[in-house]
């Protein structure tokens, strides 16, 4: 059975985005309504109708938290208010750059303004609506399930206390616990209801418990296969709760050989062969119009400039690990004199190995530019975790948890760790952490959007400038 709580997430995220994209739709026509000389003047190839839509894209495009109203009980209207006004900045930044690159001019920039402004009074409201409507939703609890637990051990006591905390402490009460013994470290709160032996007879004399939480040790499954019977005779859910809190990561995913139920470390979306395709003709598309179009001009200016201001080749090539952990050749615009530590020493702020032209290259990032060739070639895509030199892959999988794990997909020209600070060198050990669990978050959740808004966002922090970029 699909998660109930899942599914209602997943139902409120979509309500919240649907209701934004009335709502940015009804604000746009309002006002356009009102201002008068702003619609007179819209061209043919920009009426409401093109606006809306380019508005509505744009939006799910670059909006990366849309319809998060709700994590857990403890979020605060403010921080609501917070993420609104995250999405509604870049948003406003990624539509007006759309309009610029289409070659359409904003006609009234005082409108552009008040639409934005209001759209975010307009949907600050509406999460707060959506906000009050589920907690009083919560403490109401008409449609809440009573439920019992059938074993005691952690995992049990982790899925009593995410019952408790989260959105599921609407949809189930836990009425207690059947197990061998009690156990002193399960919650006060959650009442011991004897043996499993008692199980038949306690649930025959309280009828409403329709769901059965089940988790036993290898010793006490003599009663699963009783406890299961039970249940399809009596009309009720049957929930196997597998005991993988110790040494499992909380994202566990399952999946099916045949009819043999198989449990799989985390999900991944990348894994799917349709996606793998979509992201692999993106890849070659933008990377191949960039290499016949921009690229041939870069190279001429980039790498005369090389040329006249340091000896030594205009690339700089490096083996770098790829995906399953495969070495490939990387190019970059050789920012560097060459030097013989470029394979294991990382470069710092003030790295006198650097040139004058080499660190405007490294600062404006387009020194990474050579990589849409290893894109085109298959070795990179455009968004994935950065790829690190062999001597760091080799120190880094010793000393950190889970390192290899970034290597399932392949390494990107730009990535989610990037655009959230983690670049440029890594004084602590801590710093490879954070980028690793990010590399593995995007890895994890990975959509089409995500990584435009990837994209976007590496466009922006370019434009504005990155103190890590060195």
């Amino acid at each position: 059975m699909v998660s109930t709580t899942s599914q209602i997430n997943k139902f409120i995220e979509f309500v919240a985005v649907l209701g934004d994209l009335v709502i940015l739709n009804l604000v746009l026509f309002f006002l356009l309504f009102f201002w008068e000389e702003v619609f007179v003047s819209l061209p043919f190839s920009c009426r409401v109708s093109w606006m809306m839509t380019s508005l509505s894209l744009c939006y799910l495009a670059c909006s990366s938290s849309r319809g998060k109203v709700w994590d857990s009980r403890g979020i605060r209207p403010d921080q609501l208010v917070l993420r609104v006004l995250k999405n509604i900045i870049a948003f406003s930044i990624f539509w007006a750059c759309i309009m610029t690159f289409s070659g359409i001019s904003i006609y009234s920039p005082l409108f552009f303004v008040a639409y934005f402004s209001f759209l975010f009074v307009i949907l600050s409201i509406y999460r707060i609506i959506i906000r009050h409507f589920l907690i009083v939703y919560c403490a109401k609890g008409k449609h809440r399930r009573y439920a019992v637990f059938i074993g005691g051990g952690n995992n049990m006591q982790v899925l009593y206390e995410e019952m408790e905390n989260s959105l599921a402490s609407s949809l189930y009460e836990v009425v207690g616990y059947f197990d061998i013994k009690p156990n002193e470290a399960f919650s006060s709160q959650c009442s011991y209801l004897g043996n499993p032996d008692g199980f038949s007879d306690f649930m025959s004399a309280h009828l409403g418990i329709k769901h059965v939480f089940c988790s036993l040790s290898m010793e006490e499954g003599r009663y699963n296969f009783s406890i299961m019977n039970h249940c399809e005779n009596h009309l009720l859910y049957f929930h196997g709760v597998p005991n993988v809190c110790k040494g499992f990561p909380r994202r566990i995913w399952h999946s099916m050989v045949g009819n043999m139920p198989i449990l799989n470390l985390r999900y991944e979306p990348l894994g799917k062969m349709e996606n793998r395709i979509l992201k692999r003709i993106f890849d070659i598309v933008i990377s191949g119009l960039f290499l016949v179009t921009i690229f041939p001009f870069v190279y001429l200016i980039v790498g005369s400039i090389i040329k006249l201001t340091s000896p030594g080749p205009v690339f700089f090539k490096q083996m770098r690990t790829g995906l399953n952990g495969v070495d490939f050749v990387c190019y970059k615009f050789r920012s560097m004199k060459v030097n013989n530590e470029a394979d294991s020493k990382q470069a710092t702020a003030d790295d006198p190995r650097k040139t004058r032209f080499g660190n405007f290259l490294r600062r404006s990032n387009i020194d990474e530019l050579p990589q849409f060739i290893n894109v085109f070639k298959g070795d990179m895509s455009i968004v994935g975790p950065r790829p690190h030199m062999l001597a760091h892959t080799e120190t880094y999988a010793r000393l950190i948890d889970k390192y290899m794990v970034r290597h399932f997909i392949k390494p990107g020209v730009t990535g989610w760790a990037q655009t959230h600070g983690f670049r440029g060198e890594t004084r602590e050990l801590s710093q490879m952490e954070e980028r690793v669990k990010a590399d593995i978050w995007y890895m994890e959740h990975w959509t089409m959007l995500l990584d435009l808004y990837i994209i976007y966002k590496t466009v922006a922090n370019v434009i504005v400038g990155e103190k890590n970029a060195y």
